[in-house]
């Protein structure tokens, strides 16, 4: 996948969280859960775009390294609203599987990345 492809992947991604969060009912652990998760879906794209612009091949991998840190984050909150009844598994099992597939994808990233820098 190109760089234009995954900007465009990952802002779809952040529409959809926050489009889902937005339909979720309000209640307190919901709304703690709701927040990080918009939090941590919204910053693998904005993470991404910066790593893209990064200033040398380190910084890249460092911030590809967040990116991989807030993809993986954000699949634990999808999970966590699963396991907790918040929300269902067949109406969450799109973004988990996304998720996991950007941890994955910024996993053999960051390796490769780090290969070649080194």
């Amino acid at each position: 996948m190109n760089r234009d492809e995954m900007h465009k992947r990952t802002m779809q991604f952040s529409v959809r969280v926050v489009r889902m969060v937005k339909a979720m009912s309000s209640g307190i652990a919901e709304d703690v859960i709701a927040r990080q998760l918009v939090k941590s879906a919204t910053s693998i794209g904005a993470n991404y775009r910066e790593a893209c612009h990064g200033k040398s091949s380190a910084d890249f991998v460092s911030k590809l390294k967040i990116c991989e840190g807030e993809a993986d984050e954000t699949l634990y909150w999808l999970q966590l609203l699963v396991n907790t009844g918040i929300m269902q598994q067949s109406k969450m099992q799109a973004l988990i599987n996304e998720a996991d597939e950007f941890v994955a994808m910024l996993t053999a990233s960051t390796r490769t990345s780090g290969k070649s820098s080194s």
